[in-house]
């Protein structure tokens, strides 16, 4: 049995899918809400689904779970709610890291590439170079304190799981995302460009240097997302904070014309300026260091861009029934 939370979001649903084919029994702890995010489980339904406010009162008689997939957060950059960010961004992976080391339960938790705020200290994944880093809003701020928080139990020899690991998502896209509102990958927001008869959407760099269409992101596909959580489960020996991304940034222009080229209309990309209350929080760089995930032994090669949008838009986008 494998818990995954956050299960009927985005990572998680896709996670869940995988793990439906594979043939374990998955429980998902999530909010299914109004607005349609049951349907990122439609195809691939768990053994059960359990409500976050539930949650602590279900692990009391859980069933035998193998490994915890934590990737329930509150994940917006732009939330300003700093006590319902902290109670679950910080004070529940706590409460699951205990339950996990108390029951020999392995355990996968979702950090976050916002940790490394405007990316001036670098994009260095290793445990003791966190203190260098300095987040930008309250998200990866609080995505960054449980990084802390688990880095201080491991030195003082607090109990911990049988296995853990923290993986910090750089810019993930694919189907299952639609319920994420202004959240959504850049991927889809191009398309709906695109079906709205307009060209790609791209704002002016605010950035002195870099011009306007070349800020740079580290783009992963979904699919390989879900592989190093497949290997994580797979890899039981593996323990440590660990970045998962490409290890290539691409531009913004890139990806527009990627789109583009998917949905079989002109490259073009128009510029438009950047909303104020985006300003202090954006990054106009960022780059997944993955040398200590390869260290660890994961092999397989990532995605490219290119190749991930057509998949995303052909066999998702372009189709009647969105969803995986």
């Amino acid at each position: 049995m494998i818990m995954v939370t956050g299960g009927a979001g985005f990572i998680g649903s896709n996670l869940n899918a995988a793990l439906a084919r594979a043939g374990h029994e998955v429980i998902i702890v999530d909010w299914l809400g109004q607005e349609g995010k049951w349907r990122n489980l439609a195809r691939h339904a768990p053994a059960m689904v359990v409500a976050p406010d539930a949650l602590e009162n279900f692990l009391e008689t859980a069933p035998p779970i193998e490994m915890v997939f934590h990737l329930g957060a509150i994940s917006e950059t732009t939330a300003t709610d700093a006590d319902l960010t902290w109670t679950t961004n910080v004070v529940l992976p706590t409460v699951l890291w205990q339950w996990c080391a108390a029951h020999d339960v392995r355990l996968v938790y979702a950090s976050s590439a916002a940790t490394y705020g405007d990316g001036a200290a670098g994009f260095d994944d290793d445990i003791g170079a966190l203190d260098r880093l300095a987040p930008r809003n309250l998200y990866g701020w609080t995505k960054h304190a449980f990084d802390q928080r688990v880095a201080r139990m491991l030195a003082t020899g607090a109990p911990r799981p049988l296995q853990w690991a923290g993986l910090k998502f750089f810019n993930v896209y694919g189907p299952n995302e639609y319920h994420k509102g202004r959240m959504i990958s850049v991927v889809k927001v191009k398309h709906d460009d695109i079906l709205a008869g307009h060209a790609p959407k791209l704002f002016r760099s605010i950035t002195p240097g870099i011009a306007d269409g070349q800020q740079m992101r580290d783009f992963i596909w979904i699919d390989d997302v879900v592989d190093v959580l497949l290997w994580l489960l797979a890899s039981p020996h593996v323990n440590g904070l660990f970045n998962v991304g490409t290890g290539n940034a691409r531009s913004y222009q890139h990806l527009a014309e990627a789109v583009c080229r998917a949905a079989d209309v002109p490259v073009r990309a128009e510029y438009i300026d950047m909303p104020a209350s985006l300003r202090e929080h954006y990054q106009s760089f960022t780059q997944a260091k993955m040398s200590r995930l390869r260290e660890a032994g994961y092999e397989k090669e990532f995605t490219v861009l290119e190749e991930g949008v057509r998949r995303y838009v052909q066999d998702f986008l372009m189709q009647p029934d969105r969803y995986r």
